[in-house]
């Protein structure tokens, strides 16, 4: 194609070009009239000629190229088509030429107006051009000078060249020797730091730098200039980091390296203390955030406290799972005491120089508190920021006691009181127990109204310290017990180690010197504060002397046949067990886990409740069956802590619980079982078990809680916690005077003839049946210890309560007597005392208990009517109807007597009222 480019180009560059003759007439051929150009011609015609910054600007981008293999001729030819065309060829001719045209004429203008220029350069360059032949004339002077000089004093110059070329040799080797030494300058930086001779490296640092400056001339050397001082600042901030190495593991050796090092920076030891305080700071907060970020398992919580920007600990904090709570606490208390244990050696360090100054330590002993309130700020932001409502007691003791041993560190650290821990700690506890109670007095309700009242089996040497939930506290109480007897009614300070600085809550070892026992390893967090469950064991084995369990047959048993029953004759080992086996039940026990959570109302409700049980179906007149202390106790129990209907408890009132049933499977109507005296002694006698294990704690609670509080916590045990023995009377009255059939007894008496004129020798048929009836109680109460163990106590108050029925039952039958003669009387005395001789026997007590009420009354008989009024005055335990039937018989041939008796009577009774 470009062959053929060429020959057609050839072919237009010919001139005048001859058409041979082909035998057509020139008439043939109409060609339209081209103008003539002139391809070699200079210029071209102006007509309709664009103007001359058209034609510039619309030369093509490649005429403008300074490649040197750019070739004009074949970048024109390669635009022709495939077809040519003439016209188009002239009229792209006729272009270029125009564009020629403006170009050399532009060329041609610039170069006018800068010749001007062009002239003075040109001179300069002239000149030059002189100053280079003066040169090269001086240049071809000197040469011959030293020419004829080389030829003189050749000797003498090779001499002195050679001791040039070996000061120069001496100064390279010297020049190569110190670029060499600063070479290796980082290999043995890095070896002092490795050996940690931080002054070392610091020295080292400094002359390299001074050589690097003296010889900075040479290119190598000044680049490495640069580099040695950000060595040296770098080394700055590697000793930082060393420093804040400190802050988890104190080494006095280092320490003082990196004091030596610090000097030798220009650097005083204040604003090193300054720096280190600033690590301790960063150390708590980048460890508190690691420990509990990583107990923090939702991904989502972790994104939360990334991007929160404020406060991602306190985040961080609040997505803390309950069941890793207290791993998490116990880690941070690790961390953290590594941390002020390093602190406090370090205070120990600085105090054992003795060039330290005051002011050293006057910072040091500054830093020393705000340390530590940095530190309880992180614990307690995890305890205000966790959920304890869920937690079991005892792990919630865990927590307390992992916050007590820490409150120990920071009073061993800086004499602190912990204000923040023990604020944080009291607000949970306050809210931990605030819902806790509540929860467990609807449990002890529950527990109650489901209780079957039979005997837990536990062993007979069984005490609240032996329940797991007891076991934080088992070392604390039993050194307690131990403790030297206080003086001046205080607790001395033997005491007072005993119980705070010598054991600690879980009783495990002796606690303090913590910053001494753990200055190797270990924390005081290790031991001692474990969720590990120590096996209870509580309950009585086959051999552990409990015998009340078996079932017994409900047939009434053949000795109810017989006169009389042979007490002597009882089992010296059934005796043995009655004596060692505890009596009480599942629900004593819940309640005994529960103490030290409200434990006055715990103890309170169940008091209560036992008395709502089981002395609801009193018979009898209650005024003497009460002491007053059970009576307030009841009554404030009433008001304050029961309630018949349920009321939404309200930050003004406390809480009350609603009134307990008892169980509908608790049977209290059957004779044959004494009306449930089973369930009632367990009831009774479990509540006495559990004041007896309260009185247990009693000065150890004293000596725990404020001076303020002493008052009330005395008055809950004079007052509720002793009336516990006084439920005996009013519960095992309702059983004694259920077991009487009161009324029939009244009707023998009623017809008995107590006019007789002489002395009876035989006594009348009601006292057998009163003996009768105490002879079937004796033989089911038999039954009843083969259930439950009758204790001396509770069998002495049975009996007494058996007592108090009948001597009141007998004077009413007598005060009943319309008339009675003197022979009535001595009967009366005879009936009673072979009442006395029977029921003695069978009951074991002598004296039998209210004797006196009934001879008093029976001698009564036998005053004058003028000694009568004063007696009647004196003995005011007699009810009126009983003064009544009294004055009506010693006083019947006398009716104006009478009525003054009466009167005087009645007066009495409206005064009692």
């Amino acid at each position: 194609m470009d062959d053929l480019k060429h020959k057609i180009l050839g072919l237009i560059n010919k001139q005048g070009p001859k058409i041979p003759s082909m035998g057509f007439s020139d008439a043939n051929y109409h060609f339209p009239q081209v103008e003539n150009l002139s391809i070699n011609s200079k210029t071209v015609a102006e007509t309709n000629r664009p103007s001359d910054q058209e034609i510039l600007e619309s030369i093509e981008a490649a005429y403008f190229s300074i490649r040197d293999d750019f070739d004009i001729c074949r970048f024109e030819l390669g635009k022709l088509p495939q077809t040519l065309d003439c016209d188009q060829i002239q009229r792209d001719f006729k272009t270029l030429k125009q564009q020629h045209q403006v170009v050399s004429k532009k060329v041609l203008q610039l170069i006018l107006e800068h010749q001007s220029g062009c002239n003075t350069e040109f001179d300069k360059v002239l000149e030059i051009l002189e100053q280079v032949k003066d040169t090269l004339q001086e240049c071809k002077t000197s040469r011959r000078h030293l020419k004829v000089t080389a030829d003189q004093f050749r000797a003498s110059l090779e001499l002195l060249a050679n001791y040039r070329k070996r000061k120069i040799a001496q100064n390279l080797l010297n020049n190569l020797k110190m670029i060499k030494y600063l070479r290796c300058y980082d290999q043995r930086l890095q070896g002092l730091l490795r050996d940690e001779d931080y002054a070392g490296a610091i020295i080292e640092l400094k002359k390299c730098h001074k050589i690097a400056t003296k010889y900075r001339h040479f290119s190598c050397v000044a680049a490495l200039t640069y580099k040695l001082q950000e060595t040296l600042e770098s080394t700055d901030g590697q000793l930082d980091r060393v420093l804040a190495q400190t802050c988890y593991h104190f080494d006095g050796e280092r320490y003082q390296k990196l004091l030596l090092a610090y000097h030798l920076l220009d650097k005083s030891e204040i604003s090193m203390i300054d720096n280190l305080h600033v690590h301790y700071i960063t150390a708590i907060y980048n460890t508190s955030l690691n420990v509990v970020h990583s107990y923090v398992t939702s991904a989502e919580s972790i994104e939360s406290s990334d991007t929160s920007g404020k406060n991602p600990y306190k985040t961080l904090c609040q997505s803390v799972g309950s069941d890793v709570f207290i791993p998490c606490l116990v880690s941070l208390c690790k961390v953290l005491f590594k941390i002020v244990l390093s602190y406090h050696q370090l205070i120990n360090w600085h105090n054992n120089q003795e060039q330290e100054t005051n002011l050293n330590k006057e910072k040091l002993d500054h830093n020393l508190t705000k340390i530590w309130d940095d530190v309880q700020r992180k614990v307690s932001g995890l305890l205000l920021n966790a959920d304890l409502a869920s937690y079991k007691f005892d792990q919630f003791v865990q927590v307390l006691g992992v916050v007590h041993r820490l409150i120990q560190v920071g009073e061993e650290f800086c004499l602190s009181k912990s204000d923040d821990l023990q604020e944080s700690i009291r607000k949970q506890s306050v809210n931990y127990f605030k819902n806790y109670h509540i929860q467990r007095l609807e449990e002890l309700k529950i527990f109650l109204e489901n209780e079957m009242w039979e005997i837990c089996p536990v062993k007979p040497t069984f005490t609240l310290l032996q329940l797991q939930e007891f076991k934080s506290l088992r070392g604390v109480l039993r050194n307690f017990k131990l403790r030297p007897p206080a003086t001046g009614g205080a607790y001395s300070t033997a005491s007072t180690d005993c119980c705070s600085s010598n054991h600690s809550q879980d009783g495990s070892s002796i606690v303090g010197n913590y910053f001494v026992r753990y200055a190797e390893s270990g924390t005081p967090f290790d031991s001692g504060l474990d969720e590990t469950v120590i096996e209870e064991d509580i309950l009585a084995g086959e051999n552990d002397g409990s015998g009340y369990f078996s079932e017994e047959s409900d047939e009434e048993p053949e000795e109810l046949r017989r006169d009389f029953v042979d007490e002597e004759n009882a089992s010296p080992k059934k005796r043995e067990k009655q004596i060692n086996c505890l009596v009480l039940t599942n629900t004593t026990l819940s309640v005994l886990r529960q103490m030290g959570n409200c434990m006055n109302q715990l103890f309170d409700f169940y008091l209560y409740s036992v008395h709502a049980f089981f002395a609801a179906d009193l018979t009898v007149a209650s005024n003497s069956l009460y002491t007053p202390e059970l009576t307030q106790t009841l009554k404030k129990i009433s008001d304050n802590l029961v309630t018949e209907f349920e009321e939404p408890p309200t930050d003004e009132t406390p809480p009350k619980i609603l009134k307990p049933a008892l169980s509908p499977m608790v049977d209290l109507t059957k004779p044959e079982h004494l009306h449930g005296l089973a369930e009632r002694i367990v009831g009774v006698e479990s509540v006495i078990f559990l004041a007896k294990q309260y009185e247990y704690l009693q000065e150890f609670l004293e000596y725990l809680i404020p001076p303020t509080n002493k008052i009330m916590l005395q008055q809950f045990f004079t007052q509720n916690i002793s009336s516990a023995k006084d439920l005996r009377k009013p519960v095992y009255m309702s059983v004694g005077a259920q077991a009487f059939d009161l009324r029939q007894i009244l009707v023998s008496m009623a017809k008995i003839n107590w006019e007789v004129k002489e002395v009876m020798s035989q006594h009348n048929t009601y006292i057998d049946r009163i003996l009768r009836e105490v002879q079937i109680f004796t033989l089911r109460l038999e039954e009843v210890a083969h259930k439950v163990p009758v204790s001396v106590e509770v069998s002495t108050s049975l009996w007494e309560s058996i007592a108090h029925i009948i001597t009141h039952t007998l004077v009413q039958g007598f005060s009943e007597a319309k008339k009675c003669s003197n022979g009535g009387r001595a009967l009366m005395q005879l009936d009673f005392i072979q009442f006395l001789s029977k029921f003695e026997k069978m009951a074991g007590l002598r004296p039998v208990p209210h004797r006196e009420y009934v001879e008093n009354y029976i001698k009564a008989f036998y005053l004058p009517e003028s000694e009568l009024e004063k007696w009647i005055k004196e003995h005011g335990e007699y009810s009126a109807k009983h003064l009544f039937g009294l004055v009506s018989c010693a006083c019947q041939s006398n009716k104006k007597t009478k009525q003054r008796l009466l009167q005087v009577i009645d007066e009495g009774d409206r005064g009692d009222r």
